[in-house]
């Protein structure tokens, strides 16, 4: 039977089973049980409204969007901020009471539940990234075994399809069997390209019908592939706006430390969306030039900073200002507009 006296409801997601507690108004445990996937739902369906909190993993959105229809309150966490409230030795019960008191804190950065179409692209985009590290895995495989043969291919993918295909059309100093096994290998690439290609096509299709991600493509550096993904992660411009700090939240910025009275910059934190700062940086990296030609302040800004730090430095400084600039864009409803020239 339901417990009335439940203010906050802590859920540590399981595969098949979630460990569930309760807490009251002064935040006693007033609650303990497990239940499978099914029998959570059911069980919150019956409940007064309340807050559910849950750590943001695999399945978190699902159950989010469900209890928010039955009236629930939900706070999802990322898990690494729980991780603090878990008292003594780390069992499930002890892990769903943390999360119910991490709940709790007011200053507690939550995760917006994504609805189905934010994971509808996400999930486009890591079946996209794994199609590309196979090809890449391919790519290094086909150049170590020809290598192996005193053929040298070129790097870039462009060249070196070329160069692929010059060799299979003469008759290189190979076995018939390495032969055959290139054109396999060939045929392989080939499909790779062509499964990658459609990925690409949809992205394109989906940027044309969202007004976001339009905006977005304004920004020099912000193509298709980081349009759709930062999308994806945040949703909708509200949800840009209260990521004060886009920059910080995919982990572009420079950690500090402070002693004496002295700021020392250390490297680059790793915290954050792994897959939108990598996106970032090749975007930052593929507009670099045309920012630093340009005779504005950021163009001045970009090329001080050359001389003074490593170029790949220089990437990550400005992917974490193409961050804030996306953020800007989103927030003010507008498209990107580029500063005047610099007399």
């Amino acid at each position: 039977m339901a417990n009335p006296a439940i203010e906050v409801l802590g859920v540590d997601l399981g595969k098949n089973s979630c460990s569930v507690a309760g807490l009251d108004s002064a935040g006693a445990v007033v609650m303990r049980c497990r239940k499978t996937r099914t029998g959570l739902i059911k069980f919150v369906s019956q409940l007064p409204p309340c807050i559910v909190a849950m750590e943001a993993c695999c399945g978190a959105h699902f159950l989010a969007r469900t209890f928010q229809s039955h009236g629930h309150s939900i706070r999802l966490m990322p898990p690494e901020y729980v991780q603090p409230y878990v008292k003594a030795q780390k069992t499930d019960d002890r892990d769903a009471e943390a999360i119910a008191e991490a709940a709790t804190r007011p200053t507690m950065r939550l995760v917006t539940p994504k609805n189905e179409a934010q994971l509808d692209l996400q999930i486009l985009h890591r079946a996209r990234a794994r199609l590309v590290a196979e090809r890449t895995r391919l790519t290094n495989q086909l150049r170590a075994m020809l290598l192996e043969r005193g053929i040298i291919l070129p790097k870039r993918r462009g060249p070196l399809i070329k160069r692929l295909g010059e060799l299979l059309a003469s008759d290189p100093p190979i076995s018939a069997r390495m032969m055959c096994l290139l054109h396999d290998l060939r045929d392989e690439w080939a499909e790779l390209d062509r499964r990658i290609g459609a990925y690409d096509d949809e992205l394109v299709a989906m940027t044309r019908e969202d007004d976001l991600a339009r905006r977005l493509l304004t920004v020099p550096g912000i193509g298709v592939i980081n349009a759709t993904a930062l999308v994806a992660a945040v949703g909708d411009a509200s949800a840009f706006a209260k990521a004060r700090d886009l920059a910080a939240w995919l982990g572009l910025t420079p950690r500090q430390h402070s002693t004496g009275g002295k700021t020392k910059m250390l490297g680059i934190s790793k915290r954050g969306n792994r897959y939108l700062r990598t996106q970032l940086i090749h975007g930052a990296r593929a507009a670099m030039r045309h920012f630093a030609e340009q005779q504005t302040a950021m163009g001045a800004w970009l090329r001080n900073l050359l001389v003074r730090a490593h170029p790949n430095v220089v990437v990550v400084a400005l992917a974490a200002k193409l961050a804030r600039v996306a953020w800007a864009v989103l927030r003010r409803g507008n498209a990107y507009r580029s500063q005047a020239n610099l007399a």
